[in-house]
């Protein structure tokens, strides 16, 4: 995906139910070059609606900006939907809860980022930028959550085979099933299985606990 130029910015899509965080986020997308608001809505049955029209005329946003609490249809529910309709489209989940099984069921969902409400304005437009990058984007007091939830799990690297341990590499790379299979020559029914195998091993809820794991067991960099 090309970088976004003055001519070409990332396009936001605002999903929340309160009207002043819609404005406030128009307001500082406003003074951005390379970031623009391109619609919102106030709520996920909403989101999925304006969506619609918007994939009828082959203009979908790059990035939805997705409030996880909301009236009709949550934002869980909406994010996952967006995933399976518009898989091209990223979404980063935004609340004011920092509990680590939400996290892990936004990320589930297929977010491609998780903010507090909280959150600066500039790490805002981090979080949009790294999923219009394809990246991963995590609250710095959400990616702490997440690693000490990974800290009082007791599996160790034994307990996977080297195959799975190499299957783990991969998903800390952030390889796709599909990318995973063609890596290592073979199905991808077989690489979505050897996943599954790998989070039940250790413990883990998501990909990118597996991710986070792997750096703090030294399989890959952290950089």
């Amino acid at each position: 995906m090309d970088q976004p130029t003055a001519a070409q910015p990332i396009r936001v899509f605002l999903v929340d139910d309160h009207a002043v965080v819609r404005q406030g986020m128009r307001a500082f997308f406003d003074m951005t070059d390379d970031i623009e608001v391109f619609g919102e809505a106030a709520d996920g049955r909403a989101a999925l609606d304006e969506l619609a029209v918007l994939a009828a005329a082959d203009d979908l946003p790059d990035v939805v900006l997705m409030d996880l609490l909301m009236p009709r249809l949550d934002g869980i529910a909406a994010t996952t939907a967006i995933k399976e309709q518009y898989p091209s489209v990223e979404v980063v989940a935004m609340t004011s809860f920092s509990e680590a099984e939400r996290v892990h069921v936004a990320l589930e969902a297929g977010a491609a980022g998780y903010l507090l409400k909280d959150a600066e304005a500039d790490e805002v437009a981090a979080a949009v930028r790294a999923a219009y990058r394809g990246e991963v984007h995590l609250d710095p007091v959400v990616a702490r959550t997440l690693t000490r939830s990974l800290i009082a799990s007791q599996s160790t690297v034994t307990a996977l085979t080297p195959r799975e341990r190499e299957i783990l590499v991969l998903v800390a790379q952030g390889k796709s099933n599909r990318e995973i299979a063609k890596a290592l020559t073979i199905s991808e029914r077989t690489a979505r299985t050897h996943v599954s195998s790998v989070l039940t091993k250790l413990g883990l809820a998501s990909r990118t606990q597996a991710a986070l794991w792997a750096v703090r067991e030294g399989l890959v960099p952290s950089g």
